[in-house]
């Protein structure tokens, strides 16, 4: 894990993730019949549990509408899931609100321009290795592991060394 810039935050009670190029390695597989897998990495689903351990809630944010996606909050006990969201960060506000918790008490993880705005406003930011240059630039932390190679781990046992 690289830090590229300093911590806003002292405490993380929630941690909020894109999921394709994140969670995924951003491949999407199709068949005649629309969308038939995305590949996921156990070791994320791991650091949800570990997370969770600690009292810290995983909520993910896509813009695609998914029922793998879905399939895979279940299984890994993610607290909420927002699917079809084209603008992140309008749902801040109500994910503060939902949650009791402030901005900078909030994490995030993405790799995308989708995911730029609400980076800004969180109190602490990671993207894939393999993210964008523009992601990159504006991260407090840079994976040493690409997009559904275990970042999303990387980063959960980096808050939770350093946040929790």
């Amino acid at each position: 894990m690289k830090k590229s810039k300093p911590f806003l935050s002292k405490k993380i009670k929630i941690v909020l993730s894109d999921v394709d190029g994140v969670l995924t390695d951003g491949g999407m597989y199709y068949s005649n019949k629309g969308e038939s897998l995305k590949k996921f990495n156990t070791k994320d689903g791991m650091g949800v549990e570990l997370l969770l351990e600690k009292n810290i809630k995983t909520i993910l944010i896509t813009r695609e509408n998914s029922t793998i996606t879905k399939k895979r909050s279940t299984k890994i006990k993610i607290k909420k899931l927002y699917q079809g969201i084209k603008n992140k960060e309008k749902i801040l506000s109500l994910i503060c609100l939902e949650n009791n918790v402030k901005f900078i008490e909030i994490a995030y993880i993405g790799d995308d321009v989708n995911d730029i705005d609400i980076m800004k406003k969180v109190g602490l930011s990671c993207c894939p290795a393999d993210a964008i240059p523009n992601v990159k630039k504006i991260s407090t932390l840079i994976s040493s592991k690409n997009g559904g190679d275990g970042c999303f781990r990387e980063f959960a046992d980096y808050i939770i060394k350093n946040f929790s």
